[in-house]
């Protein structure tokens, strides 16, 4: 099992080289990813003109464990809606705090806002 989660913002720092990249691959390989995250760093990767086959395969690549966003997720993410609110949290963020939430994980990100929630998930900002 793996010991961290990363979000989007997480994963995507680490493909771009950008501050924190270090702090994510030292988690990798083996960190977990929520399916819905990993969407959205694809989705970001096509955005940047990637090839969609390179940008299919990130995951293999990176070492990254995709966990599926089951149906205890998706009602997690959408009870999460009201809390998160007034930080701008989109969805992708809410599927990642429930997963850390059910699998009892810390989140590594590089999104600020989320250290002022108390949701019982340990945050550590990768920058």
């Amino acid at each position: 099992m793996a010991d961290v989660l990363l979000d989007a913002s997480a994963v995507l720092a680490r493909l771009f080289r950008e501050p924190g990249a270090e702090r994510v691959a030292a988690s990798l390989p083996g960190a977990l990813v929520s399916a819905v995250n990993y969407a959205e760093v694809v989705g970001k990767l096509i955005d940047f003109r990637t090839p969609v086959e390179a940008a299919a395969v990130v995951a293999s690549d990176l070492g990254l464990v995709v966990a599926p966003f089951e149906a205890s997720d998706a009602a997690e993410a959408g009870l999460l809606r009201a809390v998160t609110r007034p930080l701008g949290l989109s969805l992708g963020d809410r599927a990642c705090l429930a997963l850390a939430r059910r699998l009892d994980l810390p989140v590594l990100t590089a999104d600020r806002a989320w250290v002022e929630l108390d949701l019982g998930v340990e945050v550590v900002l990768i920058r």
